[in-house]
């Protein structure tokens, strides 16, 4: 139980809302739990994507996923907000931590500190339907938000010709 699946409903609505985002992009999936959102980004076209989870019980189950999918990825075991202090930049990233750990701000204001949004990419942040995430900041703005049960899928996008 401590790796949370995404449900498939929600899955299903945040690529309806990503469709035109996803070939040939370049995806980060934090806290990736099973990997279900970077594979079926993958399995969209997307040019790749990394996994970053802190139990070995989720590094395992995406290795897994991504094998019997047949499809590939980085997968690394470790801290999710150490890992965005890398170099690495990226067009598409998923930020599901745990709902109750309180790390939304952290992570978001890691990712805006670290520049790891590509000018006009979409960051996908799922949280529990009543907590709504909070932009970082310029250049990074909120898109959209939209409630699905008891999920909440809020949507940021770096602005265009604008530098943290």
């Amino acid at each position: 139980m401590e790796i949370r699946p995404t449900a498939d409903q929600v899955k299903e609505s945040v690529f309806n809302i990503i469709q035109g985002d996803v070939e040939g992009r370049a995806c980060l999936d934090l806290f990736s739990g099973t990997g279900q959102m970077g594979i079926e980004a993958l399995s969209r076209g997307a040019a790749s994507c990394v996994f970053v989870d802190s139990s070995r019980a989720a590094v395992k189950l995406t290795k897994l996923n991504l094998e019997r999918t047949g499809l590939t990825g980085e997968v690394y075991q470790g801290d999710a907000l150490r890992f965005l202090e890398s170099r690495e930049k990226y067009d598409l990233i998923f930020v599901d931590p745990p709902y109750q750990a309180g790390l939304y701000e952290e992570v978001l204001r890691r990712i805006k500190a670290f520049d790891k949004l590509h000018t006009g990419g979409i960051m996908i942040v799922e949280s529990s339907a009543d907590f709504e995430p909070g932009a970082p900041g310029e250049p990074y703005v909120r898109l959209r938000s939209y409630r699905y049960g008891k999920v909440r899928i809020t949507t940021f996008t770096k602005r265009e010709g604008t530098e943290p």
